[in-house]
């Protein structure tokens, strides 16, 4: 009998999903985070999939209905931690993020995280209580750099947390200088910030905690007052410079296995004189997984930086972050509305063909991986 209804046509991404996820392991070999017959990512909705790159904040001492209703619907990756976030009340906020997931579609631990680097920038009492700085300039860096490590996924895991944004592997030029002033840099000598910074991402994440080395290429380099949370920042290196002494730190714990991979804000005219790291295909794609042969897990510094006035609101930076190949999407206004409004972005960024799909679908399985591998 032939059927004379309304013929229903099948929106091009979902023929991707369905291709991309029924495909034999032969046909997708070669790209990080790509999908394979057994693909995480195989039944999310747009909506879902989206999620799976952002993370969100909110402000105060619980999370509000909005988030918890976004995470029981599947369309959340994680939540960062700030210090007002961090009462008497943490245990319960983060039980209720915790109850939230298990009702969620996408069967994967939430990213729970916070910044604890160490001495002034923690945002939990305790471990790691000496600086990058402090341990950089002690006879015995290496033991003390994986106490750190150590110590640091222990507070974090006491805390229900999972990642760490944490260690900084920037290699600052001289004192005063803007990682300097809060001691968050290990070294001026590159081959000590990599020694120190491979030891304290491996115990960490032996301890189960996810290490983020950060800010890639390098923020060492910019002087006092250059704070891309404030304004741009343009690290003016030559390309030899850059890669022999900023992002050697970088491929030394690229190599130990580090997860994730944060970038910087900053405009680095030897890779990219138009955009910054976290918003440039050249230093995502080309320089950090081209030339570095990264693989894991890329997450944006935050979002809402004053270094990123020039490239729209949230929406726009969101989009313009995935395009680059950031798969992670930092939303640490806050403001649950404002993961909201990134989310909302990608999806529609996706249905519409305005970011690859392919490429969106295979940051979304990097996310889910990562995710798998966390408790």
């Amino acid at each position: 009998m032939w059927w004379t209804g309304h013929m229903v046509s099948t929106p091009a991404w979902a023929k991707l999903v369905v291709a991309l996820t029924t495909a034999g392991p032969l046909a997708l070999v070669g790209l990080p985070g790509q999908l394979t017959g057994n693909s995480l990512a195989t039944g999310l909705s747009p909506e879902q999939l989206a999620g799976q790159r952002v993370v969100y904040s909110y402000k105060g001492a619980l999370p509000p209905a909005s988030l918890l209703d976004k995470i029981r619907a599947g369309q959340a990756a994680g939540v960062i931690f700030f210090g007002e976030n961090i009462t008497a009340q943490l245990p319960t906020a983060v039980q209720q993020l915790k109850d939230a997931n298990a009702q969620s579609p996408v069967k994967a631990p939430l990213l729970l995280m916070t910044d604890q680097e160490g001495g002034k920038v923690r945002r939990l009492p305790g471990a790691p209580e000496l600086s990058e700085k402090q341990i950089g300039q002690s006879p015995d860096g290496v033991n003390l750099a994986a106490q750190a490590g150590t110590g640091a996924a222990q507070n974090l895991t006491a805390a229900g947390m999972n990642l760490n944004l944490s260690p900084v592997l920037d290699v600052y030029r001289k004192p005063g200088d803007f990682l300097d002033q809060a001691q968050r840099s290990y070294s001026t000598n590159p081959d000590t910030v990599s020694a120190l910074g491979k030891q304290f991402v491996t115990a960490q994440q032996q301890a189960g905690v996810a290490a983020t080395v950060k800010h890639f290429p390098g923020l060492g380099p910019a002087a006092a007052g250059e704070n891309t949370d404030e304004a741009p920042v343009t690290i003016n290196e030559s390309l030899d410079e850059l890669r022999s002494v900023d992002e050697k730190p970088y491929g030394e714990a690229i190599a130990a296995g580090a997860k994730l991979v944060m970038m910087s804000w900053a405009t680095y005219p030897a890779l990219d004189a138009s955009l910054p790291a976290g918003l440039s295909p050249k230093v995502v794609g080309e320089e950090l997984r081209g030339r570095l042969g990264y693989q894991g897990v890329t997450v944006t510094d935050a979002l809402e930086a004053g270094g990123l006035r020039a490239f729209g609101g949230t929406e726009q930076r969101a989009v313009r972050a995935a395009k680059a190949g950031m798969d992670l999407i930092l939303c640490s206004a806050r403001d649950s509305g404002q993961g909201d409004a990134a989310g909302g972005a990608l999806t529609a960024a996706f249905k519409s063909g305005q970011l690859d799909q392919a490429a969106f679908l295979g940051a979304a399985q990097r996310v889910l991986e990562l995710r798998k591998t966390l408790h």
